[in-house]
């Protein structure tokens, strides 16, 4: 699926159309967010989060890798927000506990930089690229 946002209404209706899409899983459902710095991966996260009914406000985990929020939603009850930019070994994720975290149907991962944790993230991940275009963002889903 390609969507395509210029405003903040554009990415709350992409964020509750992909919920809505998401097939039931035995473990955590995992997003895996790909594009450039700048790109509007954590402005996805965010509006996943609302839609999520997530109530804090989500910020990027850049520098403390992982963020944990509460979610109010038929499916999930917990938003785990990762950004693996800073990892450069899998390794270094070892302190995000993931098995934890991917064993919970209950669990909905969002994963910023996933290419840098590959390895530990399961196959079955739904992949979204985000990708500049003009003043707005094109997004494709698979």
């Amino acid at each position: 699926m390609i969507y395509h946002t210029q405003t903040a209404a554009d990415w709350r209706l992409v964020a509750t159309e992909i919920l809505a899409s998401l097939p039931a899983r035995a473990g955590a459902t995992v997003l895996a967010l790909s594009g450039t710095l700048g790109a509007g991966k954590t402005t996805c996260t965010q509006s996943l989060a609302q839609a999520l009914g997530v109530t804090e406000r989500v910020t990027s985990p850049t520098f403390v890798l992982m963020q944990l929020y509460s979610a109010k939603h038929e499916r999930f009850d917990r938003l785990v927000h990762i950004d693996a930019y800073r990892l450069e070994t899998k390794d270094e994720a070892e302190v995000l506990r993931l098995g934890e975290y991917l064993a919970d149907p209950h669990t909905f991962m969002v994963v910023e930089w996933p290419e840098n944790i590959a390895g530990l993230l399961p196959e079955d991940i739904i992949q979204v690229a985000i990708n500049i275009e003009g003043e707005g963002r094109n997004i494709t889903v698979s």
